[in-house]
C-alpha cells in the first residue's frame, strides 16, 4: 500500500469532522486501520487488526449528517424517511460491510423494535472482510425502527437503528 500523507490527513480531518472514531481501507493484502482515542487530541494511524467487538458510533438525531466529503470516502447513507424527533438517536455501521440481525440464518433477530436494551446489548453483527463484528449497545436504550434489512451491504457511517435513549 503506498502512502499518501495527504490522503490521509484528508481521511484524518473527514474523521473529526463526523466524529468517526474507526476506518479500516484494504488494498489487496494490505490494510490501514485509522483509529480515534477517547480524549486524544489528534487521532494516530495505527496498523492492527480489527477488533472482535466493535462499538457503535452513535449520531443525535438532531445533528445533520454531511453528504460533502472527500472524494475517497462515500457520503453517509440518507435519513430515514421516518420523522425525526428530539432525544431519538441513531446507531451506525462502524465499517463497510454486511449487516445481519441475527447470529445464524435461522436464530431469532438480537434486538427488535419495541425492545428495551442495556448497554452492551448486541444489537446486530456486521460482518467485514470475513470477521463477524457484533455491534452493542453504547447506553440503555428502546429500539423504535431497524432502519436495514437482513444480508444487505451497509457503508461506513450508514444508520442502523432508531433509538431512543433511557
Amino acid at each position: 500500500m503506498n502512502i499518501d500523507l495527504e490522503r490521509i490527513e484528508a481521511l484524518l480531518r473527514a474523521m473529526s469532522e463526523h466524529d468517526v472514531r474507526e476506518l479500516e481501507i484494504e488494498q489487496g493484502d494490505q490494510r490501514l486501520v485509522l483509529r480515534r482515542g477517547v480524549g486524544a487530541p489528534v487521532p494516530a494511524p495505527l496498523a492492527v487488526a480489527a477488533p472482535a467487538v466493535a462499538p457503535a458510533t452513535v449520531l443525535p438525531a438532531a445533528v445533520p449528517v454531511s453528504t460533502t466529503a472527500p472524494a475517497t470516502i462515500p457520503p453517509p447513507a440518507p435519513a430515514s424517511p421516518a420523522s425525526e424527533t428530539p432525544g431519538e438517536q441513531y446507531v451506525t455501521s462502524p465499517f463497510v460491510g454486511t449487516f445481519y440481525r441475527a447470529p445464524r440464518p435461522d436464530a431469532p433477530p438480537f434486538v427488535q423494535p419495541g425492545d428495551e436494551v442495556r448497554a452492551g446489548t448486541t444489537l446486530c453483527i456486521v460482518e467485514a472482510m470475513k470477521l463477524m463484528n457484533e455491534i452493542e449497545a453504547e447506553f440503555d436504550c428502546t429500539i423504535l425502527e431497524v432502519l436495514v434489512e437482513n444480508g444487505k451491504p451497509v457503508e461506513f457511517g450508514q444508520r442502523l437503528f432508531r433509538v431512543r435513549r433511557r
